[in-house]
């Protein structure tokens, strides 16, 4: 009935981690309640891929059941006496939860068709075949039967073969499986980004004449996909599809707006082609903020989506872009909330945007200690985030001055160092609080204490600390003159 390989070592001698791992209490216990009702059941999907190419820190497993996925998955966690709960979802016969750091979904096997207009599948009970040819891409189109003594492997779609190629296709039309379910034409930029493969030419085309159906699918969903491309190990791969498609219009159209506009400091690429290489040296530097960050890494494909809009032509030729960082800033929030992204990292990523060129006021460290402590205070909890974005941010091919620009950035963190050590710049806040401020001017709460608050705290930055009673002197005076 199926393509078998019966000796599964000889796919990839990594597989032999599923035999260690069918051992696990989870595994048996999946086997047993199949069993028990004879049924049949099989781990699928990127569970089985990432086995196959050695890839053995997955934490997801998908379950297929040639049955009541629901049922088994109650079954089973009744025999692991989970005590987290269940998430059931009648409608696709999904359930799925947690148990000892795997997230475990179980899925009947179901054929699935779409309207042309609907984000929604109409679902009907399906065959193992039927299921498998659903699936997204080949190579997640492969399945390990879990009731047998040995796990027997199934591959109807060759999906090894396009795993050893490193090429990304559909089991079937790939028009039919885009038109499905849009989101898949996201997918594949997804997978191009984390396993590094090239996406097959019949899928390639599918995308570009399919791309506007993307327009059906929910923001959530696309930026959920978008996230997981952002987080791989190469999103440039899949931002590059994203583009090259026309996917990217339907979603982040600032994006590919960047290929034309050339960038004034760096004649020999445009912003597109810059930000990209901001966005890779971003996460060559990421260690510092302990691995993977998805604030710096919007950052630095978004820093300069202002220019399209402030472009300016300088007489004598040339361009310039004036404040296209406050302008990006503000594109960047009105974008990542129709993305319907949370409000802090909204925040953040715009702040980010917003103070990406502070640092090249700082010249050759022309900046007074007042200066640096307003840069600390604009930062504030993104201070490292800025340091990383701004390093990343010279992407000249001019050596001297790259070296040159990475030493005076070091001159400025050391002063910030310094400075942090002095005056503690982590913790800025006037040498007044808010209830010593009422107590010396005799006032009630109101907003003449934030207006001598910010008094303060300008006085703080300005001049560094200096102790209750020239604060409390100054404050006098200022308060007399507000009279």
């Amino acid at each position: 009935m199926f393509p078998i390989i019966e000796n599964i070592e000889k796919i990839s001698s990594q597989i032999s981690n599923f035999k260690k791992n069918i051992e696990s209490e989870i595994f048996h216990t999946i086997s047993n309640c199949c069993d028990e009702t004879n049924i049949e059941c099989y781990a699928i999907g990127g569970f089985v891929r990432d086995l196959i190419i050695g890839k053995t820190s997955a934490t997801d497993i998908d379950i297929l059941v040639v049955g009541s996925g629901i049922d088994i998955a109650k079954k089973t966690a009744k025999r692991l006496k989970i005590k987290s709960k269940i998430t059931v979802f009648k409608n696709f016969g999904t359930a799925m939860f947690k148990y000892d750091g795997y997230d475990i979904e179980f899925v009947g096997t179901r054929q699935e068709s779409y309207s042309k207009s609907s984000r929604n599948p109409i679902v009907k009970p399906g065959t193992l075949d039927d299921d498998l040819n659903r699936r997204d891409f080949t190579i997640n189109a492969m399945a390990l039967e879990l009731t047998t003594d040995e796990p027997t492997f199934i591959d109807l779609f060759n999906g090894v073969l396009d795993l050893q190629k490193k090429i990304i296709k559909t089991p079937g039309k790939a028009e039919d499986s885009f038109s499905d379910d849009p989101l898949r034409m996201m997918r594949a930029a997804r997978f191009m980004s984390q396993l590094n493969f090239e996406v097959d030419e019949s899928v390639l085309v599918a995308i570009k004449n399919m791309a506007a159906r993307l327009e059906i699918i929910s923001a959530e969903r696309i930026r959920d996909e978008f996230i997981k491309i952002m987080m791989s190990s190469s999103p440039r791969l899949g931002i590059t599809l994203l583009v090259e498609t026309g996917l990217s219009d339907y979603f982040l159209p600032e994006v590919p707006k960047l290929k034309l506009e050339i960038d004034e400091h760096h004649h020999h690429k445009d912003v597109y082609e810059h930000s990209l290489t901001v966005l890779e040296q971003a996460i060559a530097l990421e260690d510092r903020l302990s691995g993977a960050n998805l604030t710096l890494r919007l950052a630095a494909l978004l820093h300069d989506i202002g220019k399209p809009k402030t472009k300016q032509l300088i007489a004598g030729g040339g361009v310039s872009f004036h404040h296209h960082e406050v302008v990006g800033a503000r594109m960047c929030k009105e974008r990542m909330k129709k993305l319907r992204f949370d409000n802090h990292i909204i925040n953040d990523v715009s702040q980010l945007v917003f103070l990406h060129l502070r640092f090249h006021g700082y010249g050759s460290g022309e900046w007074t200690d007042s200066a640096v402590r307003r840069y600390v205070r604009d930062a504030g909890e993104l201070l490292t985030h800025l340091h990383l974005l701004t390093r990343a941010d010279c992407t000249t091919r001019n050596k001297k001055k790259a070296e040159g620009l990475a030493r005076t950035y070091d001159q400025l963190e050391e002063r910030i160092e310094l400075l942090m050590q002095q005056e503690e710049l982590n913790k800025i806040r006037p040498d007044l609080s808010g209830e010593q401020i009422m107590e010396i001017l005799g006032i009630k709460p109101s907003p003449a204490v934030g207006k001598a608050y910010d008094f303060l705290l300008e006085l703080r930055l300005e001049h560094g600390p200096l102790g209750e009673e020239k604060a409390k002197q100054a404050l006098l005076t200022w308060w007399k003159e507000q009279k």
